[in-house]
């Protein structure tokens, strides 16, 4: 089907849903159907940048349509690795003709992504030197990258700043280090590893992210013959090699896409099939689904997802990183909690200021009261940072149609699913920042029966 045969007024034939920055959505009208899941784009990006490692070609499966790959993809080529379409949803990935690429080129493809930072450690290797110009990303927070440099710092590289970006050197071979981060972040716990597998010597990092993405590029750079050993209590010990072979691989699922539409399901009064999800990698996600009182059925295929048919309960919820309840799956499970009987409290501590998308949804009509300095509690169970806030959403109230402007990629997905949700028409503008993240997302809205239009 057309992305856009569920809508009811006629659109310009010359708008794709790649170019559309603008949507209207007729909203009152429950999301029913199947959807399907492919790679995680927290996986899928930085085994791209892994094949960087390797001194043969490297085959990657699953892949999303979405822009982060195109973006490291851009940015992979500029660098003269050969990216080519294998066979559908498949890259072969070739860095034998690597070399450094104009700062110009960078930027041209950085946008608005923080990748270029995990290119560091495999350009150090191969090169000797590498080139991050200024980093954007999603505007949740300050995100600092301080723990990205410091762990290249302690490998030996020489950091360099101007106000174009950061120039990183590696005068002599990198060698081992001992990594203790401040706090378990994703990000620089890839650093380190793609960084580590192929320095002198031993690397212990410790206080190390241990999501299941983690585990997953782990395997990667595993079947390119590097030596990882996961220790308990968040330590990772890495033994360096000389060299790294191709890879073939398989990327797990998006979790974070697959919570997305679980929590549409609820918001909307649906039911949706979402092939492709797995229980194991769900399984803190799904025990707040139940107690909000969603059901779901799992599969060998995938989970079903169900609106109960009665009243949602109110919940707690503490963000954390893994094997916590993530923190890109509360925004559209806010969207859900607007819809429960009482009040809900959601607290945010790993990420901050990413409670500005509720402000739209106060807009429709949510009752939703923004703490920025956090609420104490005696019954947290995941420690306080001084960054948290928290949100305290009454229910139910019903959502009316608004005009909305996308501020980042999580929360444009929950804006969206806000406005499917209420009662007449919303006009959600800024929609390209969510084709970042979740593949065909008009197409599957409208497999769902949403109607919509899309607007350049």
């Amino acid at each position: 089907m057309s992305p856009l045969s569920a809508t009811p007024t006629a659109t310009p034939a010359d708008i794709s849903p790649e170019d559309a920055d603008v949507v209207a959505v007729f909203g009152g009208k429950p999301l029913r159907g199947e959807v399907p899941v492919r790679g995680a784009k927290n996986l899928v990006t930085k085994a791209m940048v892994a094949a960087l490692l390797a001194d043969e070609p490297s085959v990657l499966g699953n892949v999303p349509l979405i822009r982060d790959v195109a973006v490291v993809r851009g940015l992979l080529e500029a660098h003269a690795v050969a990216v080519t379409d294998s066979a559908p949803g498949e890259l072969t990935l070739d860095p034998r003709g690597v070399k450094s690429a104009h700062f110009a080129e960078i930027d041209a493809h950085a946008g608005s992504s923080r990748i270029p930072i995990l290119f560091c450690g495999p350009l150090l290797h191969q090169l000797g030197e590498a080139f991050v110009p200024d980093l954007g990303g999603c505007h949740i927070g300050d995100r600092p990258i301080n723990f990205h440099l410091d762990a290249l710092r302690a490998f030996g590289a020489v950091v360099e700043k101007s106000p174009e970006g950061i120039t990183l050197r590696a005068p002599h071979r990198l060698v081992g280090a001992r990594v203790e981060l401040p706090y378990p972040s994703v990000g620089a716990t890839e650093q380190v590893l793609l960084t580590a597998v192929r320095a002198q010597g031993v690397t212990e990092l410790a206080n190390a992210a241990i999501e299941p993405e983690i585990t997953d590029l782990i395997q990667v750079l595993q079947k390119m013959g590097a030596i990882i050993s996961v220790e308990t209590n968040r330590t990772i010990l890495i033994e360096g090699v000389e060299s790294l072979r191709g890879y073939q691989h398989t990327a797990i699922f998006d979790r974070n896409e697959a919570a997305s539409w679980a929590a549409a399901a609820l918001a909307t009064k649906g039911n949706i099939f979402v092939r492709g999800a797995r229980q194991l990698e769900l399984m803190t996600f799904l025990n707040t689904y139940r107690k909000v009182g969603g059901e779901f059925s799992v599969t060998d295929e995938g989970i079903e997802f169900r609106h109960p048919g009665g009243p949602l309960n109110p919940v707690v919820i503490e963000t954390d990183v893994h094997p916590g309840f993530m923190t890109d799956w509360q925004q559209p499970m806010v969207v859900a909690l607007t819809q429960a009987e009482g009040q809900s409290i959601v607290h945010e501590t790993v990420y901050e200021k990413r409670f500005g998308f509720t402000e739209a949804l106060v807009d429709m009509g949510a009752k939703i009261e923004v703490h920025n300095e956090g609420i104490a509690s005696i019954t947290r169970r995941v420690p306080r940072r001084p960054l948290e806030q928290a949100a305290v959403v009454t229910g139910p109230t019903p959502l009316t149609g608004a005009n909305i402007r996308v501020p980042d990629l999580r929360g444009g997905f929950s804006h969206v699913i806000a406005a499917v949700t209420a009662q007449g028409e919303s006009v959600v503008s800024n929609v390209g920042i969510i084709s970042r993240g979740y593949e065909h997302l008009w197409d599957k809205l409208d497999a769902l029966g949403a109607s919509f239009e899309l607007r350049a």
